[in-house]
C-alpha cells in the first residue's frame, strides 16, 4: 500500500455550473484495475471556512439556508477563494461579506476534506481574531443571521440540532483547543 495507484485514464462525464463528475480508471500496484468516479470542484482556487473569534470565548456563527438539506443551518462563514486571492485574503473578504467584520489577525489552522474517496473538495480553516466592523456586499440571496456563541458550549450548540455540518463541528473543536493552547485567559481558566 506504499505505492500510490496510477491513473490510467480520466474523463469528464458530466458538468454543472459548480461541479464536474470525472470518471477515472486506476491501476493499483498489485495490478488490479478499478473504475472510480469523483466530484471535482469547479473553477475555484479553493475554499475557506472562517472561525471568527469576537473575544477570547465567543465565536460568531451564521444561520443560512442550505439547499442540500433543505433547511436553515447554524454554522461558520465560508466561501470560495477567488482568482488572485490567498486563502487568508479570501477568509477576510468572506468574513466581511457574511458576518460584517474584518480581522486584523488571521491564522491558518488546518485543511479539511469531506468524503475524500469521492470528492476532490478541501477547505482551509482560518481563525480570525482582533475583529473590527466592516461590511462588504456578498452574493448571499438574503441577509445572514449572525449568532454569537460561547466556544466552551459547543456541545449545547450540537444539541440544538441546527448545527450538523461536520466541517463546522470539527473546526469549532479544533479552534477551541488551539485557543486553549495559546493560553487565552478566558478559555484557559474555564472549568466547564
Amino acid at each position: 500500500m506504499s505505492q500510490k495507484p496510477i491513473i490510467l485514464h480520466r474523463s469528464t462525464i458530466a458538468r454543472s455550473r459548480l461541479f464536474a463528475i470525472e470518471a477515472m480508471q486506476i491501476q493499483f500496484s498489485n495490478g488490479q484495475l478499478r473504475d472510480y468516479e469523483r466530484l471535482k470542484r469547479g473553477g475555484s482556487d479553493g475554499a475557506v471556512l472562517i472561525v471568527p473569534i469576537l473575544d477570547g470565548e465567543t465565536v460568531l456563527l451564521i444561520k443560512e439556508y442550505c439547499a442540500g438539506v433543505d433547511r436553515y443551518e447554524i454554522g461558520l462563514p465560508k466561501g470560495k477563494v477567488d482568482a488572485g486571492e490567498t486563502p487568508l485574503q479570501a477568509a477576510n473578504r468572506e468574513l466581511k461579506e457574511e458576518v460584517g467584520f474584518g480581522a486584523h489577525q488571521l491564522h491558518h489552522l488546518a485543511s479539511l476534506t469531506l468524503a475524500p474517496a469521492y470528492l476532490e473538495h478541501a477547505i482551509d480553516v482560518v481563525i480570525a481574531q482582533d475583529l473590527y466592523p466592516e461590511k462588504l456586499i456578498g452574493d448571499e440571496p438574503e441577509e445572514l443571521e449572525v449568532i454569537p456563541w460561547k466556544l466552551n458550549q459547543i456541545n449545547e450548540l450540537l444539541a440544538t440540532g441546527e448545527c450538523t455540518e461536520a466541517r463546522t463541528i470539527a473546526a469549532l473543536y479544533m479552534s477551541y483547543e488551539y485557543l486553549r493552547s495559546q493560553a487565552t485567559p478566558a478559555i484557559k481558566h474555564d472549568k466547564s
